[in-house]
């Protein structure tokens, strides 16, 4: 099965990691993958674009199926390969509710942190402004302490919509490891990184893991006032 599908992605790329994290949870090893470099472009060549015409990555094609969409594309293998791997998607209605709703509530973080995270490279120098990164950092803040709640609310040992692993945090935990990548204080997420803590060290998180991070695994500190 795996065999029949194609990855093509970026190391770091939170919507590549996503894709690898399920197959990886699916025990869909095995599939053809090429690793391109976005600082020289490679995701605009034409062999992306034959696959994703917006020319971003991922890449990903099943057989005659393309989702390039990594949302679409998690959702996607869980569906057909449901009685494979981990089961991602809860049978309790409440559960399942939950983790939807984290799920697509991971959209409103990726963003706020891309906002800074990519500030100076989304930017144009000249239009660039001291206030305007303090408008993200605040508004990244805010959203920071909305998932530190939630995940008070469900206390210690729980992953985002419970006590199981979910695709809730297939799609999410790429955001939350980028943010603590790029130096956010663990003393002022505790929750945050209670929650890191417990799924770094998953065995679908470790094998596809950002290859230039287990390279230079020293953490930048652009969120360390946060």
């Amino acid at each position: 099965m795996a065999k029949d599908m194609t990855l093509i992605w970026g190391s770091g790329s939170p919507p590549c990691w996503r894709v690898m994290i399920a197959l990886e949870e699916k025990n869909l090893q095995g599939y053809n993958q090429k690793v391109l470099s976005f600082e020289k472009g490679e995701h605009k060549s034409q062999e992306v674009l034959e696959t994703n015409p917006r020319g971003q990555l991922p890449a990903f094609k099943h057989g005659n199926n393309i989702l390039n969409e990594s949302y679409a594309a998690c959702m996607y293998l869980e569906s057909q390969f449901r009685s494979q791997g981990n089961q991602l998607i809860p049978d309790n209605a409440a559960e399942q509710a939950l983790m939807y709703q984290r799920m697509f509530e991971g959209i409103a973080l990726s963003d706020n942190m891309s906002n800074v995270i990519y500030y100076n490279y989304k930017v144009p120098e000249g239009e660039r402004h001291d206030s305007a990164m303090k408008r993200n950092k605040e508004s990244l803040v805010k959203e920071l302490k909305l998932w530190e709640g939630y995940l008070g609310k469900l206390g210690a040992g729980s992953y985002l919509a419970g006590k199981t692993f979910s695709l809730a945090d297939v799609i999410v935990f790429p955001s939350v490891a980028y943010v603590f990548r790029f130096g956010l204080p663990a003393e002022h997420y505790p929750k945050l990184a209670e929650y890191y803590a417990l799924v770094k060290d998953r065995a679908s998180i470790k094998a596809s893991w950002p290859p230039h991070w287990l390279e230079n695994p020293q953490c930048q500190d652009l969120l360390k006032d946060l």
